[in-house]
């Protein structure tokens, strides 16, 4: 296996790691209007992450920086292209780090409750523009012989994207209820179950109807296996919070998450951004990487900060692993 090849494996794995982490960070943030009844239950959801959203947009950045140096080509043509839905998810990004940081600076109601709805629509938004985004990868945008992107911002915005953005805000939205389940006590807790298994259910039939066309469009027989993986562990995620198995729901919801990523490199590969226009202008894993000395360097780096950065996460989620409630929320002043 060649070094470019590698690091799409990377690449992937970047982006699996970071919607399952930032996936029920998001969906937390979606339940902060659906689940919760009043602030004090906001604050319980919101703690829930508290000590962790931070950290999970390091998946991101290691992301995007990866991409930029192993494959510039598809960096630029990726980020020329899609600058408008990428702009808007970077300002979301920014107001939604803003809102959890200054919502509790002020007492007055008013200020907190811009701050929540803040909240609620910058975790939405990204989570549906990211499905969005990815559909349009995986279907292939035009890009003409200078490996640059022709189309439009409505180009962008076809039925097979909407549809994998539709997946992915339900997909996110029912891990962070799996994830409230998992991590609160009380009334909150229960609720979040049925509303889990609501979530799920519709989050199914979405799921099932994108990774069919799909695997109708552009699969083969290692996609068809991811799929086949995704499904079962969607539907066993469903029944294991029908069972009130909170710990393997949220494994097997993150299961599915991953499932439904890798299909989507599954593919792709060996193109990183396939061409609508002609098959001969995709950008592949060749013509779009690096120097092999640059991946080469890139590797040893990578060999050396990721086992930090993972030890460092895995701590900070065992310190905060316990479940809180609305009686662990002291009262406003």
């Amino acid at each position: 296996m060649e070094l470019h090849d590698v690091w799409f494996v990377l690449i992937a794995v970047l982006w699996t790691g970071y919607f399952f982490l930032e996936g029920f960070d998001f969906g937390i943030g979606v339940l902060t209007k659906l689940l919760a009844r009043d602030r004090k239950e906001r604050r319980v959801l919101i703690n829930t992450i508290g000590p962790v959203w931070d950290g999970n947009e390091v998946w991101l950045l290691s992301a995007g920086g990866a991409t930029f140096a192993a494959f510039p080509e598809w960096y630029a043509t990726l980020f020329s292209g899609f600058y408008l839905p990428l702009l808007v998810i970077l300002l979301c990004l920014i107001v939604r780090g803003v809102a959890f940081e200054y919502r509790a600076k002020r007492p007055e109601e008013k200020w907190q409750t811009n701050w929540e709805h803040a909240i609620f629509w910058t975790s939405l938004i990204p989570a549906m523009l990211w499905g969005v985004a990815f559909g349009n990868i995986v279907r292939g945008v035009k890009i003409d012989a200078h490996m640059e992107y022709t189309g439009s911002v409505l180009d962008l915005l076809n039925p097979y994207a909407l549809l994998g953005g539709l997946v992915t805000l339900t997909l996110f939205t029912f891990h962070g209820a799996v994830f409230a389940g998992l991590k609160t006590a009380g009334d909150i807790r229960a609720r979040a179950r049925g509303l889990a298994l609501k979530l799920g259910a519709v989050t199914a039939v979405l799921a099932l109807a994108f990774l069919l066309w799909t695997q109708l469009e552009n699969g083969d027989g290692r996609s068809l296996i991811a799929m086949v993986v995704a499904a079962a562990a969607l539907v066993g995620a469903i029944g294991m919070t029908a069972a009130g198995r909170e710990g393997w729901s949220f494994a097997l919801s993150g299961v599915a998450i991953a499932a439904t990523v890798a299909m989507l490199f599954l593919t792709l590969f060996p193109n990183v951004m396939p061409s609508s226009l002609n098959d001969a202008w995709s950008l592949t894993v060749t013509n779009a990487s690096s120097s092999p000395y640059t991946l080469k360097i890139m590797t040893w780096c990578a060999g050396i900060a990721t086992p930090v950065v993972l030890l460092y996460q895995g701590w900070t989620y065992w310190v905060f692993r316990k479940r809180i409630g609305t009686q662990h929320i002291a009262e406003a002043h």
